[in-house]
């Protein structure tokens, strides 16, 4: 990402002060994260967080400007936190944060209307900046990240393959899967069977081991 310095210097009045709710799952990290952003004068982290299932009610309480998502949290994958942002705090931005490049994720990120996109191996001023420009409107795409997802490919799967893979990536047998999707177990199996057959995987193992390396499935 190309590094930008602030715009104007400040005049008589102090500049805004940008508030931030911060979602991350590593303690070290995210105090890491909160201690750095707030030595800047013009940015506050308002709230933090550990889980992805706390992020909306959280930021419907704290009314921030941007919420800072790791891309993989406990309870509610960020991705899908950012979606409930949007809808229900639609002023509120959303930077997506990850440790992996992987070109769908980007892909999936860009869906659902996010605002930034960064590696966590970004320095402390690159994110700084990102935020900045992303409460102003822009949009921030890491770089290596925005090349991956160009020389990515698409998913062979279709949405209701996609679906069934990921219920069945976070453990659920196939009745479990037919329950929560109004669906036979038998249509889910030949679901199942198809997005093996499609990935040239080994087995339903090997198959959600392909799709999470290539993004497909966060």
């Amino acid at each position: 990402m190309i590094d930008v310095t602030r715009s104007a210097a400040r005049t008589g009045e102090l500049a805004k002060v940008i508030r931030i709710l911060l979602a991350e799952d590593m303690n070290m990290v995210r105090g890491a994260l909160v201690a750095l952003l707030n030595l800047e004068d013009d940015l506050e982290v308002v709230s933090e967080l550990e889980r992805g299932d706390e992020i909306l009610a959280a930021a419907l309480e704290v009314k921030p400007d941007i919420a800072v998502i790791d891309i993989d949290l406990p309870g509610l994958d960020g991705l899908s936190a950012a979606v409930q942002i949007h809808e229900h705090l639609p002023e509120c931005r959303t930077l997506m944060l990850t440790s992996l490049g992987r070109p769908g994720t980007l892909r999936r990120a860009l869906a659902a209307q996010v605002s930034g996109y960064l590696l966590k191996d970004d320095s402390p001023k690159e994110l700084a900046s990102a935020i900045r420009r992303v409460v102003a409107g822009q949009r921030v795409i890491d770089s290596k990240l925005a090349l991956a997802a160009w020389s990515g490919l698409e998913s062979p799967l279709t949405d209701r393959e996609t679906e069934v893979l990921r219920l069945a990536a976070q453990g659920a047998e196939a009745s479990e899967i037919a329950g929560e999707l109004h669906l036979s177990i038998g249509t889910v199996r030949n679901y199942l069977t198809t997005v093996v057959a499609k990935l040239n995987a080994r087995n339903r193992v090997d198959a959600i081991r392909i799709a999470r390396d290539a993004g497909w499935l966060v």
